[in-house]
């Protein structure tokens, strides 16, 4: 087959990327990539040098790795640092590598593209000659489904990496009540008594879809986000543009809560939405208020996707803290291709503990959950 590679993502028509997108999928949307690259979120000045592959015969597309060539390892959350180190001190080169995943975004999902009645096979087996080619060492596809896995683990060379993050599933719930007489009587009143502590100092909270956020507010939004960097001495991911240009692509998928004292926002937390599924991806505040960090990003999320119908709420990577409020944890997949010999048999090694202590851990964890037993 002929590989085509684009580093231009509007050069790729919606309508034929987005057939090869499921539709709980929102951040593998034409529009949510298009936006990333022309807000200049990411770009070669980023060190995310989009390089989509795609398989096409007949001019029809069959299947696509949405990809950046990436000279670091930031803004991936499957921490590859130490490999890259190790590389380093050893003489090796391990930058540029390529990486399939959405940028910033530790959302699983497919990351092997296809149409329907293909299995991408074909685009896969292109991969090791092309990063020979390229001057590559490596190829990592993170956060993958279980179809990609699937393919994946019929690839010979590749190796499989798993962790864990947290997500709260909707069982049913009425409403948010509901869903508190479902834990045991200590850790329902800590949440009560949370919210409460909101409620007392007059804060409010305000849903909006896309549609329905001015540009006035995506500055307030932008604000808050960028200061969760600043008060870490970091630079954001994204720009103010992207927020702009995915409202004007995808307002239907777009959700933000505003955090309210009176009239004047304090906080907010912007989520998309996607088939049965709510995911909670960016939060930030201008002023710290006691407690509101767990009101906006988990149990406004929470009580909106009861109201809303969402079967499953995903609040990004990391954060042992969700375990108490609800969120269960659920092993997470990537894939990694390393050409060095040496190198690829060392992380085999690594792989291989490792995946006994983060199953270890994630069984260990579901102690740590608030519902009542029996």
């Amino acid at each position: 087959m002929v590989l085509e590679v684009v580093q231009d993502f509007s050069a790729i028509a919606p309508a034929e990327w987005d057939a090869l997108v499921p539709a709980n999928q929102p951040f593998l949307r034409h529009g949510f990539l298009a936006a990333l690259e022309a807000s200049a979120s990411v770009g070669q000045h980023t060190g995310w040098q989009p390089e989509h592959l795609l398989h096409r015969e007949g001019g029809r597309l069959l299947a696509a790795l949405p990809s950046y060539r990436k000279w670091h390892s930031y803004g991936e959350y499957v921490f590859d640092h130490a490999w890259a180190d190790a590389c380093e001190r050893a003489g090796i080169d391990y930058y540029p590598k390529l990486l399939t995943a959405v940028p910033f975004s530790p959302v699983s999902g497919p990351r092997l593209l296809t149409a329907a009645g293909q299995d991408g096979a074909e685009l896969l087996q292109c991969l090791p000659g092309y990063l020979e080619i390229e001057g590559l060492g490596s190829a990592h596809i993170n956060f993958t489904d279980a179809a990609t896995d699937a393919a994946l683990a019929g690839q010979p060379g590749w190796l499989q990496r798993i962790g864990c993050q947290y997500h709260w599933h909707n069982r049913g719930y009425r409403d948010f009540q509901d869903f508190l007489d479902a834990l045991s009587s200590r850790k329902r009143k800590q949440m009560r008594k949370e919210r409460e502590q909101v409620a007392g100092q007059g804060i409010d909270f305000e849903w909006l879809e896309g549609r329905q956020v001015g540009e006035a507010q995506w500055d307030f939004v932008y604000a808050c986000y960028a200061n969760t960097y600043a008060v870490r001495r970091q630079r954001p991911y994204l720009t103010r543009a992207f927020f702009s240009l995915l409202a004007e692509r995808m307002p239907e998928a777009i959700r933000v809560v505003l955090a309210k004292q009176g009239t004047r926002p304090v906080a907010m937390a912007f989520s998309l939405v996607g088939g049965d599924s709510f995911y909670g991806r960016y939060w930030g505040c201008l002023k710290e208020f006691d407690r509101l960090h767990f009101e906006t990003c988990f149990y406004q999320g929470m009580e909106y996707a009861i109201a809303e119908g969402y079967q499953r709420f995903d609040a990004g990577a990391q954060g042992e803290h969700k375990l108490i409020r609800g969120f269960e944890p659920v092993l997470t997949h990537s894939w990694h291709y390393l050409r060095h010999a040496g190198l690829k048999a060392a992380v085999s090694d690594f792989l291989e503990q490792e995946r006994g202590g983060v199953m270890a851990y994630a069984l260990e964890a579901k102690a740590a959950l608030p519902y009542r037993q029996g």
